[in-house]
């Protein structure tokens, strides 16, 4: 994995893991905290789960960093995109502000990881040097 493509996955690594921990542990403050219109409407069992699938999430996101497995980041990439997406049709659909926020939340780390891919890319040389010969 390239130096920049790397260091970009530390931001989602940050927000999944802390934003993890708050809905987990004190779900109404975490909703109020991503301006979520009514936060009582959720509940706190469903916003609790989601918790814990979003820090398992950046756990993942910690490992794969840690391993440098390149192949990971495009995936990585493409399902931020589509969680995006669902997002914001759930912002669309329900006008609640909390979806809006978790959507440009990830979509800025996806535009990062993105210039990080291509950064990374265009300081690979494109051809690998050429061995000796014995």
């Amino acid at each position: 994995m390239g130096r920049y493509t790397r260091l970009s996955l530390y931001y989602p690594a940050a927000y999944l893991l802390s934003g993890g921990l708050a809905m987990l542990l004190e779900p109404m403050l975490a909703m109020r905290l991503f301006f979520c219109r009514d936060p009582t409407v959720y509940g706190d069992v469903l916003p609790r789960m989601g918790g814990a699938l979003t820090f398992a999430l950046g756990v993942l996101v910690v490992q794969i960093i840690r391993h440098d497995v390149t192949a990971m980041h495009t995936s990585i990439i493409g399902v931020r995109v589509f969680l995006v997406s669902v997002w914001l049709w759930l912002y669309a659909t329900s006008d609640d502000p909390f979806f809006l926020t978790l959507a440009l939340m990830v979509a800025f780390g996806v535009v990062l990881s993105a210039v990080a891919k291509a950064l990374d890319r265009r300081a690979k040389p494109l051809d690998p040097p050429a061995r000796p010969l014995a």
